[in-house]
């Protein structure tokens, strides 16, 4: 796996920021009353991503360490700003519905967080593509609690309406309760299946990390926790060595 595609699966599978990484959790919970609502405001993030990812790593050797946060913020505030006014003139109605959502972009932890741990440290092509990455997993990650929330809570998907007429609406899946309710389902399903690749002894699975509670977990000290994971080829084969 070349680097490229490894920061589009980090981004999709390895390190979800929704399932996984628990980051950006106010859009997560706030605007994913429908599916619609979901993708639009996971590409706005990715946009912001790619772009302010970009430009940070482009600018990396000249940004000075002690005003570094204050930059990283001007410049994702910059795009953000971009980002409104296309949404305000050329998609109106999912602006309205998004809210004052839009520019808290700028303190989205995702972005920031990239920032300063991946951009501000790399070459300008791999930034990209771990912004790529990680926006669209954010994407998935809006897009599927919305849409479940949508099909439970109206019988619709992407407003169109999918069960029939006489299904009787579980409306509190559109209301604030529901978001928590289907982000632990979901996060516990994807947990699910990780822990099932572990259990079936792939090293590499273990070293990510078996789903389960870091506190509780008896091999956190080869798994390293799964918000730190080691994943250069190196420590791929050590984890390997050790299985053996």
């Amino acid at each position: 796996m070349n680097k490229y595609t490894e920061r589009l699966y980090n981004g999709l599978i390895k390190e979800n920021p929704t399932f996984v990484l628990m980051l950006g959790m106010c859009p997560t919970l706030a605007v994913t009353t429908s599916a619609i609502n979901g993708i639009g405001m996971g590409l706005s993030t990715t946009v912001v991503l790619v772009l302010s990812n970009m430009l940070i790593s482009m600018l990396r050797k000249i940004i000075p360490d002690s005003v570094r946060m204050p930059a990283f913020i001007v410049v994702v505030a910059s795009f953000v700003t971009m980002v409104q006014f296309l949404l305000e003139g050329f998609v109106p109605s999912l602006y309205d519905s998004l809210g004052i959502y839009i520019p808290l972009i700028v303190v989205n932890c995702i972005i920031l967080g990239r920032a300063e741990s991946y951009a501000s440290k790399n070459p300008v092509l791999p930034s990209i593509f771990d912004g790529i990455g990680m926006g669209l997993g954010f994407t998935v990650g809006l897009t599927a609690i919305g849409l479940v929330r949508e099909i439970i809570g109206s019988g619709k998907a992407f407003n169109f309406q999918i069960l029939p007429t006489s299904y009787e609406p579980v409306t509190i899946f559109i209301l604030a309760p529901g978001a928590f309710f289907v982000l632990a389902a979901l996060t516990a399903l994807q947990n699910k299946f990780k822990k099932k690749a572990a259990e079936k002894g792939d090293p590499i699975a273990e070293k990510i990390g078996c789903g389960s509670g870091c506190a509780t977990c008896g091999k956190k000290e080869t798994c390293g926790g799964s918000m730190f994971i080691d994943v250069t080829p190196e420590s791929k084969k050590t984890a390997k060595n050790e299985k053996e």
